[in-house]
C-alpha cells in the first residue's frame, strides 16, 4: 500500500507542486496586504488557507494523472518516457483512473471551504476542464506550451478570487494585480516548457505531434524561450504599478530572478541539451520559492 502510494506521488511528480504553489501563496500575501493587513476583513482564515492548499494539490494531481493516462501510448513509444509508470506497468490504468477521479472530486469538494464565497465552486468545473484539456493540446496546436503556462497562471488568480470574491464581483479591476502575477507565471512556465520540450523535438516531428521545438527547431525555440523569460522580467517590473505595496526587497527578488533566468539559458545550447533537467527543475524551483519568500517578507516588513 505504501509502495503504491509512493508510485502515485512519483506519477504526478508531486514535488513539482513547488512551481505554482509559491505564486499562489504570494497571491495570498498580496490579498492580505491589499485589505490593510486586517485578516478579519480579508476573508483569510485557517479554513481558507486549507482550501487553497487542498485545491492546489488536488487540481494539479488531477491534471497530471490525467495527462499520464492520455499520453500513456505516446510515452511507451518515446525512449525518454518509456519507463514511466503506466508504460512500464508499475501502476495499472484502472488504479490511475480511480486516482484521477478521486483527486478531481477532492478538488471540487475543497472549493466548499470558501463558502459563503460561491465563485470558486461555480468556476471549479471550467477550471478543471481547462487543466485537463492541456493533455490534448499537443495533438492539434504548437501553443500547447502556452496552454500549460495559462493553466499554472490560474493559480494566483484563483487564490485572489477565493479570498476577495465579493470585491472582485463589485470592482473587477480589483483582480488586476493577480492577473499581472498570473502573466508572470504564464510567460515563465511557457518559456521553461519550451526548453524542456527540446528533449523530444525529433520524436514529436516523427509522431507529428505539435510543439514549438518540432515546428521551429531547437535553436529558434531557445531564442523564443528567452523572449518569454524577458517578458517574465517585464511583468515582474509591471506588478508594482498595479500593486504599489512592494519595496526594495521585491526589487531585489526581481534582480535575482533575472540572473537565474539568464543562468538557465546559459545552461542550455542547441548542440548541448544535457543540462535541460538542471535548468528545468532546480533553477525554476529556486525562482518560485525565492520570489515568494522575498516578496512576502517585503510585504510583512512594510506593515511594521
Amino acid at each position: 500500500m505504501i509502495e503504491t502510494f509512493r508510485h502515485l506521488l512519483s506519477l504526478i511528480r508531486f514535488s513539482h507542486t513547488l512551481f505554482a504553489l509559491p505564486f499562489a501563496l504570494l497571491s495570498v500575501a498580496m490579498a492580505w496586504k491589499q485589505c490593510g493587513m486586517r485578516i478579519a476583513d480579508c476573508g483569510i482564515s485557517g479554513k481558507t488557507l486549507l482550501g487553497i492548499l487542498l485545491c492546489m494539490v488536488a487540481a494539479r494531481s488531477t491534471a497530471m494523472a490525467f495527462n499520464r493516462l492520455v499520453d500513456r501510448h505516446i510515452d511507451a513509444e518515446n525512449p525518454r518516457t518509456a519507463g514511466r509508470h503506466l508504460p512500464a506497468g508499475t501502476l495499472s490504468v484502472t488504479l490511475v483512473i480511480l486516482f484521477t477521479a478521486a483527486c478531481g472530486l477532492a478538488f471540487l469538494a475543497s472549493t466548499l471551504l470558501f463558502l459563503p464565497n460561491r465563485l470558486p465552486l461555480y468556476l471549479s468545473l471550467p477550471v478543471l476542464a481547462f487543466l485537463c484539456g492541456y493533455s490534448f493540446a499537443k495533438r492539434f496546436t504548437s501553443l500547447a506550451h502556452v496552454w500549460l503556462g495559462t493553466a499554472l497562471a490560474l493559480s494566483p488568480i484563483a487564490v485572489w478570487i477565493a479570498i476577495r470574491g465579493e470585491q472582485v464581483m463589485e470592482t473587477p479591476l480589483d483582480l488586476l494585480p493577480a492577473v499581472v502575477l498570473g502573466a508572470v507565471v504564464l510567460t515563465w512556465v511557457t518559456g521553461f516548457d519550451i526548453i524542456y520540450a527540446c528533449h523530444d523535438f525529433e520524436f514529436d516531428r516523427t509522431r507529428k505531434l505539435h510543439s514549438i521545438p518540432a515546428r521551429l527547431g531547437v535553436a529558434r525555440s531557445l531564442r523564443l524561450a528567452a523572449i518569454c523569460h524577458a517578458a517574465t522580467v517585464g511583468m515582474l517590473a509591471l506588478l508594482p504599478l498595479t500593486f504599489p505595496h512592494f519595496g526594495w526587497l521585491y526589487w531585489l527578488a526581481v534582480v535575482g530572478v533575472s540572473m537565474l533566468l539568464a543562468y538557465e539559458h546559459a545552461l542550455v545550447r542547441p548542440d548541448d541539451l544535457d543540462r535541460v533537467n538542471l535548468a528545468f527543475f532546480h533553477v525554476n524551483a529556486v525562482i518560485s520559492l525565492g520570489l515568494f519568500a522575498l516578496g512576502t517578507l517585503d510585504l510583512w516588513l512594510g506593515s511594521r
